[in-house]
């Protein structure tokens, strides 16, 4: 039976023939230079000189953080269950560390580019002292580094490359549910793994228990202010968009900052033209807006007051004084996972530890209400 070295498929329905040679229709996307062993050995010429932070972890951080380092060093995997800012990057910098004083081949992915390009910048300035590096589509020219920050799709590079690999959001899109992502991040393991999640699946959390992997929580921001509740407003026709109105244009005479999401493309862009209409210190960003990028900057230098996005926004970003509103939050591709998720944009800073998350819907949703349960489970912990 053939048995597809990549993403390690086996059903026929996914295989192809060119003159006699088997192909994998699953990953024949996949395609482009890999990184051999001795490209890490070639490039280690810096040692590892300290991390640069001016700030401590909480006490519960620092637990956490002690865990993962024992786990690794023990050669366990390890799963962190940690709420929307509870500061899970913090939580592996102590590994880091450690994998980077033992000259170890260190991993960061994460699903999401933007994301990805975010969190480079950020370890970049906390390990100042070595070459960080950033991975993703369209960037992908230099491949050493001492750390790889780089997106789930590019881990077909690395074959048994990494002895510390660290993924984040693993509940994200695209890689949850994904085979072929998740066969390339086994693929890519010579040695343990970290794996980080606010909203973790019930199948993970399985099958870290039946293995007896090492599972460490942690319910509580690391300002230790309790999570936004989202607030749930029903209304129908043209009066969800007076609601939001009536909101923007509060929030604009607070001086706060608000995200809107929406389920789709088409949903983003009528809305902010409803919107524009009304209220004009404002703009929109999707997956399908090249200049999103410079939108976001704009916005974080209060040229706009208000973005009506779509789950680009979802994770990842951290703006001050953040309001969010989630229109038409009954919509099916709204699961219990992305609307916690969403809702953990709010609060984030130790400055602005409060704020508003609007539900605007026109019937309640078994997301919905469980999104709102598990955070009010979560502040219980508190």
């Amino acid at each position: 039976m053939y048995k597809c070295p990549l993403c390690g498929n086996t059903e026929k329905r996914y295989l192809g023939n060119i003159n006699g040679r088997i192909y994998c229709r699953r990953c024949i996307s996949f395609k482009g230079e890999l990184v051999e062993e001795k490209a890490f050995i070639e490039q280690k010429v810096n040692s590892f000189q300290g991390i640069n932070i001016n700030y401590s972890l909480s006490v519960d951080q620092t637990k956490i953080s002690q865990a993962i380092l024992k786990g690794f060093i023990e050669g366990k995997d390890t799963l962190v269950y940690a709420v929307c800012g509870a500061g899970k990057t913090e939580l592996v910098f102590k590994v880091i560390e450690y994998a980077l004083i033992n000259n170890l081949k260190i991993g960061f992915a994460i699903p999401r580019k933007d994301v990805v390009i975010e969190l480079k910048e950020r370890l970049a300035h906390t390990f100042n002292k070595n070459k960080v590096i950033a991975i993703y589509g369209g960037n992908h020219d230099d491949l050493k580094g001492d750390i790889l920050v780089l997106t789930t799709h590019q881990l077909f590079r690395f074959e048994h490359y990494f002895d510390l690999l660290i993924l984040d959001e693993i509940d994200a899109f695209p890689y949850r549910g994904n085979p072929v992502l998740i066969a390339l991040f086994k693929r890519s393991l010579k040695g343990h793994y970290v794996l980080m999640s606010a909203t973790p699946s019930d199948e993970v959390m399985k099958e870290f228990e039946k293995h007896n992997k090492q599972i460490l929580t942690l319910f509580k921001r690391y300002h230790e202010h309790p999570l936004i509740v989202p607030s749930l407003k029903i209304r129908y026709l043209i009066f969800k968009y007076s609601l939001i109105i009536d909101y923007l244009k509060k929030y604009e005479r607070e001086k706060k900052k608000v995200f809107i999401f929406c389920p789709t493309i088409k949903e983003t862009e009528y809305l902010f033209k409803i919107l524009n209409l009304f209220i004009k210190n404002g703009n929109y960003v999707h997956s399908k807006r090249l200049n999103r990028a410079n939108i976001i900057d704009d916005f974080r230098n209060d040229k706009y007051s208000y973005l009506v996005t779509t789950s680009v926004l979802e994770r990842g970003v951290t703006v001050k004084n953040l309001q969010v509103i989630i229109y038409h939050a009954d919509h099916e591709l709204y699961s219990k996972e992305a609307l916690i998720q969403i809702s953990g944009r709010v609060g984030r800073s130790s400055d602005y530890p409060s704020g508003e998350v609007i539900y605007v819907a026109s019937k309640k949703t078994t997301a919905i209400l469980e999104s709102i349960k598990t955070i009010e489970g979560f502040n219980r912990c508190l």
